[in-house]
């Protein structure tokens, strides 16, 4: 009897791989390969540029949230001991601030009038490698600085690059003393007059000037004012700046009451740019290299 229960049992229970039979698995799909960010793409150029800084140099310190980059890298390369005997010239009072919270010594253009290598971001680049700076505002030291360097290397991401200068449709500084703005406004309407598509306000403390077009109801709010104590008016073309852009800054640097304009035309040696698929470095033969 035992043994007939045994064979009972036996027969009874499936084969032990029935139990738990194998369930087929789909392999993971691989994980999406994320695009670098805007932020992501400044730092890899203004890296890039920073490997062209030796020791002993007199450095030109741009402004804006992709020179920030450059100004802690140096300042890294500084405190670990790779760069020695730098001195750095700011081209605003926040690039002096971020510098020297980065160990960058400072110095100026009184002690130092030639400068072997600036580094500084841009607002739009043409072909030519023209720019368009100073949406930030510091439009007038960054020209002094970068125009009294030797060589002066342009960090950008590729949104930065442009058929023509004002082609994004955001503004082209025009920096402009507080005495008689109006009037000086009103002389830069007529210098344009006929333009299509032109326009131009007053920038106010409230205006971002990277983010916004032509805006409306400006005149009752406080004026946006620069380091040097002046004011800022904008021009704004709606399909870019069309002609001899060295006669058009001749014609606008010779309106009584203007300072400097934000076109940088003839200053750059190279333009850094970071794209989603590698670096490449522009100069006026056009791209020389791609990493």
């Amino acid at each position: 009897m035992p043994a007939a229960c045994s064979r009972a049992l036996d027969m009874a229970l499936p084969l032990p791989h029935l139990l738990h039979p194998a369930v087929a698995v789909a392999p993971a799909p691989p994980s999406p390969v994320t695009a670098p960010s805007q932020d992501e793409l400044k730092r890899v150029a203004a890296h890039r540029a920073v490997e062209q800084v030796e020791s002993g140099m007199v450095l030109g310190l741009g402004t804006g949230s992709t020179a920030a980059h450059a100004l802690d890298r140096i300042g890294d390369l500084i405190l670990r001991g790779e760069l020695r005997d730098i001195v750095g010239i700011p081209t605003s009072e926040w690039a002096a601030a971020r510098a020297a919270s980065a160990g960058i010594p400072l110095t100026d253009l009184n002690a130092h009038p030639v400068i072997d290598l600036s580094i500084d971001g841009a607002d739009e680049v043409d072909p030519a490698l023209n720019l368009v700076k100073g949406r930030g505002g510091s439009l007038l030291r960054e020209k002094m600085v970068e125009g009294a360097s030797r060589r002066f290397v342009v960090i950008v991401d590729e949104s930065k690059l442009v058929p023509r200068l004002g082609a994004s449709g955001l503004a082209i500084p025009v920096e402009v003393i507080p005495f008689g703005w109006a009037l000086t406004l009103r002389r830069l309407q007529s210098l344009f007059d006929g333009v299509p598509g032109f326009n131009l306000k007053l920038r106010t403390a409230a205006t971002n000037a990277k983010a916004s077009t032509f805006g409306e109801n400006w005149s009752d709010l406080d004026p946006f004012v620069t380091d040097n104590k002046n004011y800022i008016v904008d021009l704004f073309f709606e399909n870019g700046i069309h002609g001899d852009l060295n006669r058009i800054s001749d014609e606008i640097l010779r309106i009584t009451g203007v300072v400097e304009h934000g076109m940088f035309l003839g200053l750059a040696s190279s333009v850094i740019v970071a794209r989603t698929e590698g670096v490449v470095v522009m100069n006026k033969e056009g791209i020389s290299n791609g990493i």
